[in-house]
């Protein structure tokens, strides 16, 4: 049994806002500039160029890479042979959110009550997903979740007979309607099977799949690669004003279903893309 202090998951978690707010991560920095190189629209390419001197700018001079530093979407691998010590888990999660929001100066845009709408000032209370494995690890993502392209996301329940053809329609029609809301280059994340809430989460969880790991599954690695080739031909482009680079990528993650359903999520994030991984 190994132990662990909820002191160096605050820690951990508030280091993780602060740098995935500030600096681009390894495979977005890929992409993005695999998609300036190719990008043919003469506006397309300027955009790219714009957004490329913000980053710059951002990671020089320690300010955040978008206005809009998200709500905080935390992801959290507990091995079963991990003890924690100190306090409440969830509690310290929460407070490395709030540090890192405080102490990075990011914005607070956390609301207590979704209708009465008055801000908690730090961030806080952040989305958490818990996943218990084996051994004694514990594996961190932090994903900040601006709400641009937060809002331009969408569950379809299927039928089992509209089939891949009906996942790729609704994969496109996501796209189209989301256009420049979503501020693009996008990165298309997408859920398939399980139930309502559990493509949701599946959605999600892709857009922290690293960009360069292909699916182990085949038909999934021939789907992503072609619902990007389609997206890409929309002409929606960087910033909404046209050209070919439209989404970085489309990362797909599935899950076993009922028999009478065909869930589908679409979870759209923005050109930035936040994530960070952190082993403990």
């Amino acid at each position: 049994m190994r132990t662990i202090n909820v002191d160096e998951i605050t820690k951990n978690v508030k280091e993780m806002c602060i740098e995935a707010n500030h600096f681009l991560s390894e495979d977005m920095k890929k992409v993005f500039y695999k998609a300036l190189e190719e990008e043919n629209s003469p506006l397309g390419k300027q955009i790219l160029l714009q957004l490329d001197e913000n980053l710059e700018i951002a990671a020089n001079d320690m300010i955040p890479i978008c206005q809009d530093t998200g709500m905080a979407v935390i992801f959290i691998k507990i091995g079963q042979e991990v003890h924690f010590i100190g306090g409440s888990l969830e509690d310290a999660i929460n407070e490395g959110v709030k540090q890192g929001y405080i102490e990075g100066y990011l914005r607070k845009s956390v609301v207590k009550d979704p209708i009465y709408r008055e801000n908690t000032k730090d961030n806080t209370p952040a989305v958490i997903h818990y996943e218990i494995t084996e051994g004694d690890g514990v594996e961190i993502t932090v994903a900040p979740k601006g709400f641009g392209s937060e809002n331009m996301s969408k569950v379809f329940m299927l039928k089992p007979s509209d089939g891949i053809e009906g996942v790729k329609n609704a994969v496109l029609s996501a796209v189209k309607d989301a256009g420049p809301n979503a501020c693009p280059p996008m990165v298309v994340g997408v859920g398939i099977g399980g139930t309502f809430e559990k493509c949701a989460l599946l959605a999600k969880k892709a857009l922290t799949r690293d960009l360069s790991n292909e699916s182990p599954i085949e038909y999934v690695r021939n789907l992503e690669k072609e619902l990007l080739d389609k997206i890409n031909s929309l002409g929606i482009g960087p910033g909404g004003l046209g050209g070919k680079t439209t989404a970085f990528a489309v990362n797909i993650e599935t899950y076993p279903t009922h028999i009478a359903g065909l869930p589908v999520a679409v979870n759209i994030c923005c050109h930035v893309n936040r994530h960070i991984h952190r082993t403990i």
